[in-house]
């Protein structure tokens, strides 16, 4: 791929504009929650301000860490052209400097606590902490808990409990508990991405002396995981279900269905760069899932209170 150095093409493909569902989907499901339960309030709860500055802020630190990702994996000498199974990346490609990833990685972390801020106002001052927290572990993901198998559980609270919780909780200052468990499914359902991505890279990974889940177990039990865990996430809808909110439950079953026949192209192709084609299957359901359960959310109002 011919890409100009640090040109606005080379900055897209650096900030992998297809990590960014991941991102949206747990802020998406958190706005969806809030949304159909402020009508258990009165007047007009729902703050619209609000729910774009959590989606901007979330946008901004997924590039972010993205740039960390990129930057620190090329300067370790993780990203080497020869051997990489996944994407191309920015720095060991070339197509951006390390002194000008440095740089972006100082812009976007900045631009994100600016965005942040403001939501100071609608969910209090320890909105400033839980920021703090995300920039921190922004950080500490690939520097050292990717490499220490941890990033799984990461995902669980970056990609799940924390944004899910806090969006939500911005919206109505208070996190029920079927709010909780549908976090946990949320990010059930993301880490099947940092699977697939793992379960490429095992071998390269295992040379590097990083020792991600997969490394761990071995890949026949990643695959019975990877099905798993999107199983459990629909299982744990059922809590919403329980809550009168059937359609929420019962659409990401949809999900399902995709996910079961992007375990079985895994099985099949098992490794190689063949598998990012499951890596960008697996992204495309994550939406799928996002999407028909807020989707499942928002018509349950509908049907309810129009």
């Amino acid at each position: 791929m011919e890409v100009k150095k640090d040109s606005l093409k080379a900055w897209i493909l650096a900030a992998r504009p297809k990590t960014l569902s991941g991102a949206a989907v747990p802020v998406m499901i958190g706005l969806a929650l809030a949304w159909s339960d402020s009508h258990d309030y009165e007047g007009d709860v729902f703050s619209w301000p609000a729910a774009i500055l959590c989606l901007l802020f979330a946008f901004i630190m997924q590039i972010d860490a993205n740039f960390v990702n990129d930057f620190i994996d090329f300067a370790r000498g993780t990203d080497d052209r020869a051997t990489r199974l996944g994407p191309e990346r920015a720095c060991a490609q070339g197509w951006v400097s390390p002194d000008s990833m440095k740089h972006a990685i100082a812009a976007t972390t900045c631009l994100a606590c600016l965005v942040g801020l403001p939501l100071v106002f609608f969910g209090g001052l320890e909105m400033i902490f839980v920021g703090a927290l995300c920039v921190l572990f922004c950080f500490l993901y690939t520097t050292h808990l990717s490499y220490m198998g941890l990033g799984d559980v990461l995902v669980l609270v970056f990609f799940g409990l924390v944004p899910v919780c806090i969006t939500y909780y911005i919206q109505l200052h208070t996190i029920p508990l079927y709010t909780v468990v549908t976090s946990l499914a949320c990010g059930l359902v993301i880490d099947a991405l940092l699977l697939v991505n793992n379960f490429r890279d095992r071998d390269t990974d295992r040379n590097a002396g990083k020792i991600t889940l997969v490394v761990r177990i071995g890949p026949r039990p990643t695959l019975a995981l990877y099905l798993g865990i999107g199983i459990t996430a629909c299982l744990l809808g059922l809590v919403l279900g329980f809550r009168g909110y059937w359609l929420a439950f019962l659409l990401p079953l949809i999900y399902l269905v995709f996910h079961f026949f992007t375990y079985l192209k895994m099985k099949t192709i098992w490794e190689g760069r063949d598998l990012n084609r499951c890596l960008g299957e697996t992204a495309r359901n994550i939406l799928f899932y996002g999407l028909l359960l807020s989707l499942g959310l928002i018509l349950h109002s509908f049907i309810t209170f129009v």
